[in-house]
């Protein structure tokens, strides 16, 4: 479990840690048109192998994909560290993606292998929770903090000790369980491919349709989406081991989980990615109150784990505690909506830490469920497509909430605008409407000296903008509550998940009494 909890706090720390290097990345390596492709590279390879090996981690088990995954990730974090230009790093976080599916796909689904009981697995996602926490908290700050002293190509070797640790535990002592299977396994690689080229495909449709709306090219690329998933679903049908079993969505209880996946995921990473926006943008705090702020999510994801483990376990119907952690989400969500410049910021930590909370009562909670559901032998693929259905999720999330506040934003800026007059309006509207400039101090001192120049009061026209960006932001998080909202309505439809003891934690029990009583 440590070994899983290395790899976990691996995924977590590379993506808070690499998103703060960024800026410094671009300005030494330059290639700006390259920057989305540095995030973007690692989430398509990772959301393409993810169901991929979680179904060959089920037919030829899983410790030796996940040993393979640690040696790709840690080899392509060191690869991009020495990387000399954006083409070469974009190429190698797409090496570092495949490694991080082959975790997400396989890591997770080892836990159920060490703990069939359901009950002992519960009380044990806490070490997950816990790492995920520690790596996402530690993440950002870290990064800073590396950036600054030893530059931003230590950001990515400080996986390199974590990877090192997590291998030698993984190596030594997780279990080598072979699934009994009869019969030869043909593996489906045309499913395979075809799962790879869906989704990636899907992935830049999301990410390209919010930049330059429906155009005719990606109008041909929404179709190629349709033609290829069913493609999928035909060659699916008919493989003898499918890498994707269609009999998993003829399950309304496992459709219904993937369906909270997706939403956890919407939520997630809308909040994560846009409530600092919100703080440093809209209310104009500085980068070190905006992270104290945040922390709370980061820190509070490992305390809802802790206390889900005390009670989960104790409920007659252990999905209400979905319902209370999307009910929190839905909280938070309108705590956040409705906070302005003058909201105490005791109120701002509450609505955060009841987003962390939340997520501590979910996420782990969808995997035990799924798995309880789906059964042993479908173990991987169960945990690797609710894993994929919450990155799909975020990317949904994150691309639709982008839209949603950048279109706002834009058309807030023209109205505020629109009293200097047109010819004034024109100059100064393509240097506010970038958010940047809410941000970055120097920038904005910059543009306010140029305005006061030209005879314009360049702070009361910043703080009118800003007042744009928390509108903007505030219609985008409503959005994300009523995805909470949905998601919490939706938990009743789970209805026979009971944590009652396993045959075998049963028997293993019955032998121990036996043994007392006999030493009696």
């Amino acid at each position: 479990m440590l070994g899983i909890g290395l790899v976990n706090m691996l995924v977590a720390l590379d993506q808070t840690v690499v998103s703060t290097a960024l800026p410094s990345i671009v300005a030494e390596l330059h290639g700006f048109e390259f920057y989305a492709w540095i995030a973007s590279a690692y989430l398509l390879a990772s959301v393409v192998t993810v169901p991929v090996f979680g179904r060959l981690g089920d037919y030829f088990g899983r410790k030796r994909f996940v040993i393979a995954a640690v040696i790709v990730f840690t080899v392509a974090s060191v690869l991009c560290g020495l990387a000399t230009d954006m083409r070469f790093l974009a190429a190698a976080r797409a090496l570092q993606g495949i490694g991080g599916g082959m975790m997400v796909g396989t890591a997770f689904a080892s836990i159920p292998d060490l703990f069939p009981d359901p009950r002992a697995r519960v009380r044990w996602q806490v070490v997950m929770a816990a790492a995920y926490g520690i790596g996402t908290a530690a993440g950002p700050s870290l990064g800073g903090w590396l950036s600054e002293h030893f530059g931003w190509r230590s950001t990515f070797l400080v996986n390199l000790p974590v990877g090192v640790l997590a291998l030698y535990f993984i190596w030594a002592h997780l279990p080598r369980y072979q699934p009994a299977r009869t019969g030869e396994v043909r593996i489906d690689w045309t499913g395979a491919a075809l799962v790879a080229l869906v989704l990636g495909a899907f992935q830049t449709l999301i990410e390209a349709v919010p930049k330059s709306g429906l155009t005719t090219g990606n109008a041909m690329l929404a179709v190629a989406v349709l033609a290829g998933a069913a493609l999928l679903l035909a060659c699916e049908r008919r493989a003898t081991h499918p890498i994707i079993p269609l009999d998993l969505f003829r399950d309304p209880q496992l459709v219904t989980l993937f369906t909270l996946s997706t939403l956890s995921g919407f939520v997630m990473f809308s909040l994560i990615f846009f409530a600092p926006l919100l703080l440093q943008g809209g209310f104009g705090l500085s980068p070190q109150q905006a992270g104290l702020l945040a922390t709370p999510i980061a820190a509070c994801i490992a305390l809802g784990s802790l206390i889900n483990t005390r009670i989960v376990i104790r409920l007659r119907k252990p999905t209400t505690i979905l319902t209370v952690g999307f009910s929190l989400l839905v909280a938070a969500s309108a705590g956040l909506a409705f906070a302005s410049r003058n909201t105490e910021h005791l109120w701002l930590e509450l609505a955060m830490s009841a987003v962390g909370i939340g997520l501590g009562f979910i996420l782990n909670n969808l995997n035990v469920f799924g798995q309880e559901i789906a059964g042993r032998e479908r173990f991987g693929i169960t945990t690797a497509l609710l894993q994929s259905t919450r990155m799909v999720g975020g990317m949904l999330g994150t691309s639709v909430v982008a839209t949603i506040v950048n279109h706002r934003y834009a058309a807030g800026v023209g109205d505020a605008l629109a009293v200097i007059g047109a010819p004034l309006q024109q100059r100064w509207q393509p240097q506010l409407a970038d958010p940047r400039v809410l941000i970055d101090p120097s920038l904005r001192e910059g543009l306010v000296a140029q305005m006061k120049a030209a005879g314009l009061d360049g702070a009361a026209l910043i703080d009118a903008v800003r007042h744009v960006l928390v509108d903007a932001i505030h219609l985008g998080i409503g959005l994300t509550g009523c995805a909470a909202l949905a998601a919490a309505l939706c938990v009743g439809r789970i209805s026979h998940i009971r944590f009652g003891r396993s045959a075998a934690a049963a028997q293993k029990s019955g032998e121990a009494r036996a043994g007392e009583v006999k030493a009696d």
